[in-house]
């Protein structure tokens, strides 16, 4: 009898399930159920829109006169800028260069169209020059160019105005300009003769002497040389020409000699060329023009006096 009681004993023992301690009902989704639910994460909150980088209005630096220029920036997150209308181009950090013609009106409306399409507007004060006009008594030579003139001309003009129409994406326009050369002015932007009422063409540049042939001269800023004449133009004789970024360039007259060609890099106060009495000259000098798109300006303006 106590051997049958203990081999069910035993067999008990054998297939008996144990049971954890600490747990009720002894199963995984028992214990699940029994975790404190964990609360999700909060929401992100709506991030704020990013504003545009720069000035909340135009920044202007410059010479608002007739023959002068104006640098600025652009109010942030313009896309585009007009001035009396016509585009400006914006570089990327928002800024730009812009000039009066000689006989340029006394105000001029820039405007800066937004990302949003909103406008900012500023209008500009250009104050009026008084000139160097000498009256002369005598009348004025019958008569235009002479068809043999012009057909050597036209050509010679057609070089000009495509080199002025490349963009060759100079930034010499952000430069403090320098003189090219440093001797006498002998003749001055915007001076005019009138012969008895009628108006001749006002000079459109600045004349330096040195008094002699050969002196070089320099670059004014950095830029790419747009024309370097191979032959000596009619009234521009050896004729150099370097774009300065953003629609201006300047044009050097009478050179004896180019040092440099087209399509070449310069650097302000590089030597690019000699100073000369080709073309129509009456003695050595070097005229420097400068043009912003077809405005004439003064290129003491962006010098300062001579000391």
């Amino acid at each position: 009898m106590s051997r049958r009681i203990s081999r069910r004993r035993w067999f008990a023992a054998l297939f008996a399930v144990p049971v954890m301690a600490g747990c009720s009902g002894g199963t995984a989704e028992s214990t699940a159920a029994a975790q404190p639910a964990t609360a999700p994460p909060p929401a992100p909150s709506p991030a704020e829109p990013l504003k545009p980088a720069g000035p909340a209005n135009f920044v202007l630096d410059g010479e608002l006169t007739q023959g002068g220029w104006l640098k600025g920036t652009a109010p942030a997150g313009a896309v585009a800028l007009t001035l009396d209308g016509a585009d400006v181009p914006l570089a990327a950090d928002g800024s730009f260069f812009l000039a009066f013609d000689r006989d340029a009106g006394t105000s001029a409306l820039l405007v800066a169209r937004l990302a949003d399409g909103r406008t900012q507007a500023r209008q500009l004060a250009i104050s009026p020059r008084a000139w160097k006009i000498e009256h002369v008594n005598v009348a004025r030579r019958p008569g235009g160019p002479t068809e043999a003139f012009m057909r050597l001309r036209r050509p010679e003009l057609a070089q000009i105005n495509a080199a002025r129409s490349l963009d060759t994406g100079s930034e010499g326009w952000r430069q403090h300009f320098i003189w090219p050369v440093r001797g006498r002015i002998s003749g001055n932007f915007g001076s005019q003769r009138i012969y008895r009422g009628e108006p001749a063409s006002y000079h459109s540049g600045t004349d330096i002497t040195t008094g002699r042939s050969g002196t070089p001269f320099v670059a004014p800023a950095d830029g790419v040389v747009i024309l370097a004449a191979d032959h000596p133009f009619t009234l521009e004789g050896n004729l150099l020409m370097i774009d300065h970024g953003m629609g201006l360039n300047s044009a050097f007259l009478h050179c004896s000699e180019i040092l440099v060609k087209q399509g070449d890099h310069v650097r302000q106060g590089q030597v690019i060329g000699r100073i000369g009495m080709t073309g129509r000259a009456t003695g050595p000098h070097l005229h420097w023009g400068l043009k912003w798109r077809s405005a004439r300006l003064d290129p003491t303006l962006f010098t300062g006096p001579m000391n």
